[in-house]
Protein backbone atom coordinates (compact mmCIF):
# COMPACT_ATOMS: atom_id res chain seq x y z
CA UNK A 1 0.00 0.00 0.00
CA UNK A 2 1.81 2.84 -1.13
CA UNK A 3 1.96 5.98 1.58
CA UNK A 4 2.44 9.61 0.02
CA UNK A 5 3.21 13.08 1.65
CA UNK A 6 2.21 15.68 -0.32
CA UNK A 7 2.53 19.56 -0.50
CA UNK A 8 2.53 22.48 -2.22
CA UNK A 9 6.06 24.69 -2.16
CA UNK A 10 7.18 27.87 -4.41
CA UNK A 11 9.85 27.69 -6.20
CA UNK A 12 11.76 30.78 -7.57
CA UNK A 13 15.48 31.38 -8.84
CA UNK A 14 18.30 31.82 -6.52
CA UNK A 15 18.86 34.92 -3.90
CA UNK A 16 20.82 37.22 -6.11
CA UNK A 17 19.71 36.38 -9.41
CA UNK A 18 19.04 39.44 -11.55
CA UNK A 19 15.03 40.15 -11.80
CA UNK A 20 15.53 39.65 -15.82
CA UNK A 21 13.24 36.54 -17.05
CA UNK A 22 11.35 35.48 -16.40
CA UNK A 23 10.92 37.95 -13.56
CA UNK A 24 10.19 37.99 -9.91
CA UNK A 25 6.59 37.63 -10.04
CA UNK A 26 6.65 34.28 -12.57
CA UNK A 27 6.97 31.33 -10.18
CA UNK A 28 5.68 27.48 -10.09
CA UNK A 29 4.29 25.96 -6.76
CA UNK A 30 5.70 22.25 -7.12
CA UNK A 31 3.55 19.53 -5.88
CA UNK A 32 5.67 16.73 -4.18
CA UNK A 33 4.65 13.08 -3.27
CA UNK A 34 6.95 10.60 -1.58
CA UNK A 35 5.92 7.19 -2.55
CA UNK A 36 6.97 5.49 0.42
CA UNK A 37 6.27 1.63 -0.73
CA UNK A 38 7.62 2.07 -3.98
CA UNK A 39 11.01 3.79 -3.02
CA UNK A 40 10.11 6.95 -5.86
CA UNK A 41 8.85 10.36 -5.68
CA UNK A 42 6.83 13.12 -7.92
CA UNK A 43 7.18 16.26 -8.07
CA UNK A 44 4.53 18.13 -9.95
CA UNK A 45 4.31 21.76 -11.02
CA UNK A 46 1.41 23.96 -11.15
CA UNK A 47 0.78 27.61 -11.50
CA UNK A 48 -0.07 27.84 -7.48
CA UNK A 49 -1.19 25.65 -4.45
CA UNK A 50 -4.85 25.68 -3.92
CA UNK A 51 -7.77 23.10 -3.54
CA UNK A 52 -8.62 22.90 -7.94
CA UNK A 53 -4.62 21.98 -8.45
CA UNK A 54 -4.59 19.45 -4.95
CA UNK A 55 -7.83 17.44 -6.37
CA UNK A 56 -5.84 17.37 -9.48
CA UNK A 57 -3.21 16.08 -7.73
CA UNK A 58 -5.27 13.65 -5.72
CA UNK A 59 -6.40 12.33 -9.58
CA UNK A 60 -3.20 11.81 -10.96
CA UNK A 61 -2.18 9.63 -7.83
CA UNK A 62 -5.32 7.64 -8.37
CA UNK A 63 -4.91 7.13 -11.91
CA UNK A 64 -1.32 6.22 -11.41
CA UNK A 65 -2.52 3.34 -8.80
CA UNK A 66 -5.85 2.60 -9.61
CA UNK A 67 -6.21 -0.45 -7.43
CA UNK A 68 -4.45 0.37 -4.34
CA UNK A 69 -5.56 1.54 -0.90
CA UNK A 70 -3.82 4.98 -0.83
CA UNK A 71 -3.23 7.33 2.54
CA UNK A 72 -2.01 10.73 1.75
CA UNK A 73 0.04 11.83 4.83
CA UNK A 74 -0.30 16.13 4.68
CA UNK A 75 -0.16 19.31 6.59
CA UNK A 76 -2.05 21.61 7.44
CA UNK A 77 -1.99 24.31 4.70
CA UNK A 78 -6.01 25.69 4.02
CA UNK A 79 -6.11 24.30 0.80
CA UNK A 80 -5.74 20.70 1.96
CA UNK A 81 -8.16 21.04 4.45
CA UNK A 82 -10.71 22.73 2.22
CA UNK A 83 -14.31 20.48 1.70
CA UNK A 84 -13.73 20.07 -1.87
CA UNK A 85 -10.13 18.36 -1.44
CA UNK A 86 -11.75 16.33 1.17
CA UNK A 87 -14.72 15.33 -0.41
CA UNK A 88 -12.53 14.48 -3.88
CA UNK A 89 -10.32 12.39 -1.85
CA UNK A 90 -13.07 10.88 -0.37
CA UNK A 91 -14.44 9.72 -4.12
CA UNK A 92 -11.66 8.63 -5.35
CA UNK A 93 -11.17 6.19 -2.17
CA UNK A 94 -7.95 8.19 -1.12
CA UNK A 95 -7.47 8.16 3.05
CA UNK A 96 -5.39 11.27 3.84
CA UNK A 97 -4.41 12.07 7.38
CA UNK A 98 -3.25 15.70 8.26
CA UNK A 99 0.39 15.44 10.44
CA UNK A 100 -0.33 17.91 13.60
CA UNK A 101 1.05 21.82 13.29
CA UNK A 102 4.59 22.09 12.98
CA UNK A 103 5.84 18.80 12.76
CA UNK A 104 8.19 19.13 9.89
CA UNK A 105 10.16 16.47 11.22
CA UNK A 106 7.31 13.93 10.74
CA UNK A 107 6.47 14.96 6.83
CA UNK A 108 9.39 12.96 4.53
CA UNK A 109 8.18 15.67 2.08
CA UNK A 110 10.19 18.01 3.70
CA UNK A 111 13.37 16.59 3.42
CA UNK A 112 12.49 16.37 -0.08
CA UNK A 113 12.30 20.05 -0.33
CA UNK A 114 15.21 21.10 1.56
CA UNK A 115 17.46 18.20 -1.34
CA UNK A 116 15.72 20.14 -4.14
CA UNK A 117 16.66 23.65 -3.09
CA UNK A 118 20.49 22.12 -2.91
CA UNK A 119 20.45 20.28 -6.25
CA UNK A 120 18.14 22.63 -8.51
CA UNK A 121 17.51 25.95 -6.60
CA UNK A 122 20.33 27.56 -4.74
CA UNK A 123 22.95 29.43 -6.71
CA UNK A 124 20.77 28.76 -9.92
CA UNK A 125 19.13 30.85 -11.56
CA UNK A 126 16.23 29.65 -14.71
CA UNK A 127 16.46 31.85 -17.58
CA UNK A 128 12.34 30.78 -17.95
CA UNK A 129 9.75 28.52 -15.57
CA UNK A 130 10.71 25.92 -18.43
CA UNK A 131 13.55 25.54 -17.51
CA UNK A 132 12.91 25.71 -14.11
CA UNK A 133 10.19 22.90 -14.51
CA UNK A 134 12.75 20.72 -16.68
CA UNK A 135 15.51 20.94 -13.49
CA UNK A 136 13.39 19.60 -11.32
CA UNK A 137 11.86 17.02 -13.67
CA UNK A 138 15.54 15.90 -14.00
CA UNK A 139 15.93 16.01 -10.41
CA UNK A 140 13.16 13.48 -9.99
CA UNK A 141 14.74 11.67 -12.73
CA UNK A 142 17.76 11.14 -10.94
CA UNK A 143 16.98 10.67 -7.08
CA UNK A 144 14.55 8.11 -8.50
CA UNK A 145 17.36 5.88 -9.49
CA UNK A 146 18.55 5.24 -6.14
CA UNK A 147 15.43 3.84 -4.10
CA UNK A 148 17.60 3.29 -1.05
CA UNK A 149 19.48 6.89 -1.17
CA UNK A 150 16.18 7.88 -1.24
CA UNK A 151 14.55 6.29 1.79
CA UNK A 152 18.24 7.58 3.39
CA UNK A 153 17.43 11.31 2.69
CA UNK A 154 13.62 11.22 2.97
CA UNK A 155 13.85 8.74 6.45
CA UNK A 156 10.68 9.32 8.74
CA UNK A 157 11.55 10.37 11.94
CA UNK A 158 9.50 8.33 14.63
CA UNK A 159 9.98 10.17 17.82
CA UNK A 160 11.98 13.68 18.36
CA UNK A 161 15.20 14.19 20.11
CA UNK A 162 14.30 16.40 23.20
CA UNK A 163 18.09 17.57 22.47
CA UNK A 164 17.66 18.84 19.41
CA UNK A 165 14.12 20.22 19.82
CA UNK A 166 15.44 22.55 22.76
CA UNK A 167 17.59 24.22 20.29
CA UNK A 168 14.30 24.83 17.79
CA UNK A 169 12.78 27.19 21.03
CA UNK A 170 14.33 29.99 21.77
CA UNK A 171 13.79 31.51 25.41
Amino acid sequence: MPTSATAGRRAASAPGCAPARPGWSAKRTFYGLYLYNEGEVRVWPYPRGNGEHTIDVLGRLRAEFPERPLIVLWDGVSYHRAGAVNQAAADLDIECRRLPGYSPDFMPVEALWRWLREDVTYQNCHASLDGLETSVADFQDTINQDPIALADRLALKMQLDPDVEKLRISK
